[in-house]
């Protein structure tokens, strides 16, 4: 078993670099075509269907660049592809959450407290809740509705919002900001696998037979790439949530995703408009950064409340006389059988990240942990499976704040 335990740890840390180095290519190659298409100009002496062109300069060497709406009179013979970066992405990260949430239902993926579910009941909903984002992204796109990018744009927030809050009924706050993430992302693969590069194959196919391609093909492709820009930073934010329990931990969670959607918008237009050339549209940068400060005060609205009730009698006495010893028999009894030298968890070979809270010393050093990951968010015990109570989670924000 400790054997099969190391295995499954190495394969999780390969599926992960796997996952983040393919992220990083298409990423990469997303803004930069996003970038390029921005800046290209008209010019004096370009071909006829040219729509535009770029000088760029990179690495001491000079690359000149043109764009055809539709397509060249005459298609070259190395002709290179951008997609195996989106797919390698979106199957190295279902894999990655295969790997830790599927296989680690019952510590990541499940919160009894939030809605009891068999594993195989939660990995359905899971995977289903992906499939249906693409099935209801792509019919609005496709619907009438979508002929207008802003209410399009509208239309897709709003399914997002609603997601990201569906999540959080379902399953852990860190399972649903990682689902999210997951939801969006799987939008955007699916754009450049079954629109984008779809499209582009109907054009070559055109100009081999002779044929005049149609420019919709090109719009169409082009509508779901702006779509995928402006998702990037929001999947990104996501995806790195679950090390930071005061975003997935909230109680406010959904509504903290909610607002990371709205900065991305403000993010990528400000480059967006750069690249451009249309100006530097500073206030985006205020914008985002009041954004930004609205999450760090949902994250800390527990705290305020939280002082507020140590306004009351019982709260007050909390705060005036901590009592340690009930403090180490709350951490011992909820989660010294993890954080242990030899975890008394089954399936757990070593505590996770090395935290060990078995003696007085070792609570009383991990104390800012305790109160950040059981006091103020509810992310230890990870889907509450010792059923740590409310009071005890008081008890020890008390005790810390009178430290």
């Amino acid at each position: 078993m400790y054997e099969y335990a190391v295995l499954m740890a190495w394969v999780e840390f390969a599926v992960r670099w796997v996952h983040v180095i393919t992220a990083i290519a298409w990423i990469g190659s997303s803004f930069y075509f996003i970038a390029l298409d921005l800046g290209l100009r008209k010019a004096a002496g370009m071909p006829d269907k040219a729509s535009g062109e770029e000088w760029q300069v990179h690495g001491g060497g000079f690359y000149h660049i043109q764009k055809y709406m539709v397509a060249p009179d005459r298609l070259p013979d190395d002709l290179t592809w951008f997609k195996w970066e989106s797919y390698a992405t979106w199957l190295s990260g279902f894999a990655l959450m295969a790997v830790v949430y599927y296989l680690g239902a019952e510590f990541y993926l499940i919160d009894l407290n939030v809605m009891e579910l068999a594993i195989w009941q939660a990995v359905l909903i899971s995977v289903a809740s992906l499939v249906f984002g693409w099935i209801a992204y792509d019919l609005i796109c496709k619907s009438p509705l979508g002929r207008d990018n802003t209410r399009l744009m509208i239309l897709l927030y709003a399914l997002l919002v609603v997601m990201a809050w569906g999540y959080t009924q379902v399953f852990t706050g860190r399972a649903a900001l990682l689902h999210l993430g997951a939801f969006t992302a799987t939008i955007m693969s699916a754009n450049v696998f079954m629109v984008i590069i779809p499209n582009q194959k109907i054009v070559v196919a055109d100009l081999k037979a002779g044929r005049v391609p149609d420019a919709k093909y090109g719009v169409i492709a082009k509508q779901r790439s702006t779509h995928n820009n402006y998702l990037t930073l929001p999947v990104l934010f996501l995806m790195l949530s679950n090390h930071y329990p005061l975003a997935f931990a909230s109680e406010y969670n959904w509504l903290i995703a909610a607002l990371v959607f709205l900065m991305g918008v403000t993010i990528r237009h400000f480059f967006n408009t750069m690249h451009a050339k249309r100006g530097m549209p500073w206030w985006t940068w205020g914008a985002t950064a009041a954004i930004f400060a609205a999450i760090v005060a949902l994250s800390m609205a527990p705290m305020f409340r939280e002082e507020e009730q140590a306004m009351t009698p019982a709260a007050q006495r909390f705060a005036a006389a901590p009592q340690f010893e009930e403090v180490v028999g709350i951490v011992q009894g909820r989660c010294a059988m993890c954080h242990a030298e030899d975890p008394a968890w089954d399936g757990l070979h070593w505590a996770p990240k090395a935290v060990h809270l078995e003696t007085d010393a070792d609570i009383a050093h991990h104390a800012r942990e305790i109160y950040l990951q059981a006091g103020i968010s509810h992310a230890m015990p990870p889907g509450n499976l010792s059923w740590m109570e409310a009071e005890e989670r008081a008890l020890l924000v008390a005790w810390f704040r009178s430290n």
